[in-house]
């Protein structure tokens, strides 16, 4: 056996882009390597720089395999090359952050050698950081919820599109859910642009009430589709077309045709599947820039609908949002599987009122951290009699994400 290469130079369009370590496995399952991954990139790359080129993004680094997890950084190395653009982004903290814009496929080799697997762009241009040109529509399912519901709640979503003039472009999240864009002119503020989203996805719960919702909080939504609005704050990104997502078959978020929505399934899409697909039939959105449409109508229903549901502002002692729901927290950890582990661990001291829960009842939740994701457990106890239902009890896992660090107002809620 050969030794493993430190790095390969690539010719890519005139430009020289070292990737390192190009014989590292990066998904054992396919086995593909981080050179796999750079040329999956490559074959893809008109595609992919229609969801990710010109835009800000944050780099979201797998450094120590798909197993661990990715840290988010959204500063630009120093030492970028002069093939990458930057952007400076302003934050509601009073921080602020020079990201990485990338414009061609030499761009996009650099930030896979990085150890970025998905690529995630603001919906906003480098010219103009202030009005996004792209709404996102973010179908996320709730535990116990079938891809039959998550495409039901996508031909409505469609429907309303429709309805106020505005063209929707389906993609597959590379996850559980399904992704809609809408193109939409530059002339609206971040403000604007979520009460838009917000107003769909509220009038989408109106037309398929049970189906989908735009409830607030996790623990209120039941086996639902969560038409996710809050993507659109101007902190949010999400995975753009043609992202490799961590999962073990090297799954693909994969851009459709309306009429393979309800024939497709997300696990048909990988690097491997992507590649014949793409090499076959192109990007089957290849024409979202000419469908640039307006908020005007989504506005309207805005106003028709009025105020959406806001949350209840009396808290605890502490200052955040007293639930509804009978709501205990088992545990908070640094990685999922420490997560899953600590619920596997409750639900064995707790087995009767175990069994007597729903799978929207078990809320594992990826919280934002300072670098990386961190998970919080809980259990809604709704369908539990109240007069067997557990106290809150200590943490099986306390971690704390902030630990070392300070703020000048204080850690995050």
């Amino acid at each position: 056996m050969s030794p493993a290469r430190k790095e390969e130079i690539l010719e890519i369009e005139g430009r020289d882009v070292r990737v390192s370590s190009p014989d590292k496995v990066v998904f054992p399952t396919p086995g593909l390597t981080k050179l796999d991954v750079v040329k999956y990139y490559l074959a893809v790359a008109d595609g992919a720089l229609r969801g990710a080129g010109g835009r800000p993004m944050v780099l979201k680094r797998f450094v120590k395999g798909i197993d661990q997890e990715a840290f988010f950084q959204k500063r630009v190395p120093e030492n970028h090359p002069d093939f990458i653009d930057t952007a400076t982004l302003r934050y509601a903290r009073g921080t602020s952050a020079e990201e990485a814009v990338i414009r061609d496929a030499a761009g996009l080799a650099w930030v896979v050698n990085l150890g970025c697997l998905d690529l995630n762009p603001h919906p906003i241009r480098a010219e103009d950081l202030d009005h996004p040109d792209e709404l996102r529509i973010d179908l996320d399912p709730m535990p116990g919820v079938d891809w039959s519901q998550i495409v039901d709640v996508a031909f409505v979503a469609r429907e309303v599109l429709d309805d106020v003039g505005l063209v929707g472009w389906p993609k597959t999240s590379g996850s559980r859910g399904m992704h809609i864009l809408v193109r939409i002119a530059p002339h609206w503020d971040y403000k604007q642009v979520r009460l838009a989203a917000e107003t769909l996805a509220r009038e989408v719960e109106n037309r398929a009430p049970g189906l989908a919702t735009a409830r607030w909080w996790k623990e209120e939504r039941g086996e639902s589709v969560f038409v996710d609005f809050n993507q659109n704050a101007k902190d949010r990104t999400v995975a753009s077309a043609y992202s490799i997502r961590p999962l073990p078959d090297a799954r693909v978020s994969t851009p459709l045709d309306w009429d393979e929505v309800r024939i497709r399934r997300p696990e048909e899409f990988t690097v491997r599947t992507v590649l014949e697909r793409y090499a076959a039939i192109g990007d089957p959105h290849a024409g979202i820039d000419d469908t640039v449409g307006t908020l005007d109508g989504l506005l309207r229903l805005a106003e028709q609908l009025g105020p959406g549901e806001k949350p209840p502002r009396a808290g605890d002692a502490e200052g955040r949002r007293q639930s509804t729901m009978p709501l205990i927290e088992v545990a908070r950890t640094k990685t999922k599987p420490e997560a899953l582990a600590a619920l596997d661990e409750w639900r064995a001291q707790h087995p009767l009122v175990s069994e007597q829960l729903h799978p929207a009842d078990v809320l594992v939740d990826g919280m934002r951290g300072s670098s990386s994701l961190w998970y919080r457990v809980r259990v809604n106890l709704q369908h539990v009699p109240a007069d067997t239902r557990p106290p809150q009890e200590d943490l099986i896992a306390d971690y704390d994400p902030w630990a070392g660090r300070t703020w000048p107002g204080g850690p995050p809620s």
